[in-house]
């Protein structure tokens, strides 16, 4: 499994949890200018087939876009529809990864026990989503880590900040999803910018 490739640009997927469809080109050309390429919509953001209709049109072809919070194979088919490439879920469901794999798209399930991680690995899971990562901890990852392949990517997701980018890599994160800490719908586009900014500093290891 080389989900690495399939990754495109820094190991960062950006939640847009609540963003509109008004808002989506906006909100992800700023995030593309700070050098981020991986966007998720969650299916439970208001019209989020429109959102990922409008990103995959702009920012299709220069960036990995789809959604998350998936929970049934239909919304698969849907978010595929819609253009994206990418299924985000909170946890491991056999029927959606398989589903997500056998139309040709990067599969990212949740996981919190080494159970639920190895039933995703067996369905065809390219990246896994230790969520909520803030709940758990690095030490919990670290030691999940111990028996996992060590070609399978596992990202931190829920809860992790810029100041915790450091202990999370260091347990064995191979990359992060930042949803609060990038995006709220009340942001400004200046705040998004800077937020985008200082999680992509942190990520690349500078100050």
């Amino acid at each position: 499994m080389q989900a690495e490739a399939k990754l495109p640009g820094l190991p960062l997927v950006a939640v847009l949890r609540g963003v509109r469809p008004d808002q989506i080109v906006d909100v992800a050309q700023i995030l593309f200018d700070a050098g981020i390429r991986i966007v998720e919509v969650p299916l439970n953001s208001p019209d989020p087939f429109v959102s990922i209709e409008k990103l995959s049109a702009r920012f299709g072809d220069s960036c990995l876009c789809g959604a998350g919070t998936v929970l049934t194979p239909h919304e698969v088919e849907r978010v595929r529809k819609a253009g994206g490439r990418l299924v985000v879920s909170p946890n491991a469901d056999a029927t959606v990864i398989a589903r997500t794999k056998a139309l040709g798209m990067v599969s990212m399930p949740g996981f919190a026990t080494a159970t639920e991680a190895f039933v995703a690995i067996a369905a065809g899971a390219d990246v896994l989503k230790l969520f909520p990562a803030t709940t758990y901890g690095p030490s919990h990852l670290r030691a999940i880590k111990a028996v996992l392949p060590q070609s399978v990517p596992v990202f931190a997701v829920g809860g992790v900040g810029a100041a915790q980018v450091g202990e999370w890599l260091a347990a064995g994160a191979s990359g992060f999803g930042f949803g609060s800490e990038l995006f709220r719908p009340a942001y400004t586009l200046d705040e998004i910018a800077k937020r985008a900014r200082d999680l992509v500093a942190a990520l690349r290891g500078k100050p």
